[in-house]
């Protein structure tokens, strides 16, 4: 009554951009739609939910726009503008860890073979480190072909 506020709980989401303004939605090129970052993936159920799907989800190729250091495990997010077979475009967020030398030959440009979650389309993706080359050169001449006509 006097004095006493409810105070607006803060969601991680926020918390994060608030603490790594590099990591908000508007300067990672995402809508409003993504969920955000997480602070720790690997303490958050909904991160671990979420990674568990993406190691199943359809493959698709990303070009490496841009990255950001996390933390120092070394832990980047990636941003990557995604191709998918079914002819959507779309700018992708993967948070991984990377080795010092995975990280030290980051350079834009680059196309990873990439898995996202067709039914959910909520802008995150994982490297797909397991997909068959046979495959991914499969995807990368389809997506060509469809680039030139």
């Amino acid at each position: 009554m006097f004095g006493w506020k409810k105070k607006r709980r803060t969601s991680p989401n926020d918390l994060m951009a608030q603490l790594r303004p590099d990591l908000s939605r508007e300067s990672l090129g995402v809508g409003p739609s993504f969920p955000g970052v997480a602070p720790n993936p690997l303490l958050s159920s909904d991160a671990r939910k979420r990674n568990a799907e993406l190691r199943t989800g359809a493959l698709a190729l990303g070009v490496l726009v841009d990255w950001r250091e996390v933390n120092s495990n070394p832990r980047v997010v990636l941003m990557l503008d995604v191709d998918t077979a079914d002819g959507i475009s779309f700018r992708g967020i993967a948070d991984e860890d990377l080795t010092i030398t995975e990280l030290t030959q980051l350079a834009p440009g680059q196309t990873f073979p990439v898995r996202y979650r067709p039914a959910v389309m909520d802008h995150y993706v994982a490297l797909a480190r397991d997909a068959d080359p046979a495959h991914v050169q499969q995807l990368t001449d389809e997506i060509a072909s469809r680039k030139r006509t």
